[in-house]
């Protein structure tokens, strides 16, 4: 006799690698329209996936793009998470309008009370 082919739903296999917190919100996302499997855009949260199956969906504000190596019994730890799959997607460009840091403090530390007075002071005239 055969082996069966190993196979899992869709929303299920998402939970189980932690691209979701919720099983729900896998299938909420499957449902919407967001996902591609192998190319194929899908809606139902009964679709199977096997290993070497590709998915394609959106996650925050950026594309992933998931190989998929194994199925996993169970959802386990982050680390076990991680080897259910292989990430094909680019890596991802912060944007460069975005400061993540104060630019009128550079290297000083934290500010003076004196700074942040004049700080707030440069902001409220701003404002009006």
């Amino acid at each position: 006799m055969a082996e069966p082919i190993e196979k899992l739903r869709v929303d299920k296999w998402l939970w189980h690698a932690r691209f979701f917190k919720t099983r729900s919100i896998a299938a909420a996302r499957v449902k919407a329209g967001g996902l591609r499997i192998n190319g194929t855009l899908t809606q139902k949260t009964s679709s199977t996936v096997s290993p070497a199956d590709v998915l394609t969906f959106e996650q925050g504000d950026h594309i992933r793009v998931i190989q998929i190596d194994a199925l996993g019994e169970r959802r386990g730890p982050a680390p076990e998470a991680q080897t259910l799959y292989t990430d094909l997607s680019p890596p991802e460009r912060k944007p460069k309008d975005i400061q993540s840091h104060n630019p009128g403090f550079d290297g000083k530390g934290r500010p003076s009370k004196k700074d942040r007075r004049t700080l707030d002071l440069s902001k409220a005239r701003h404002l009006e």
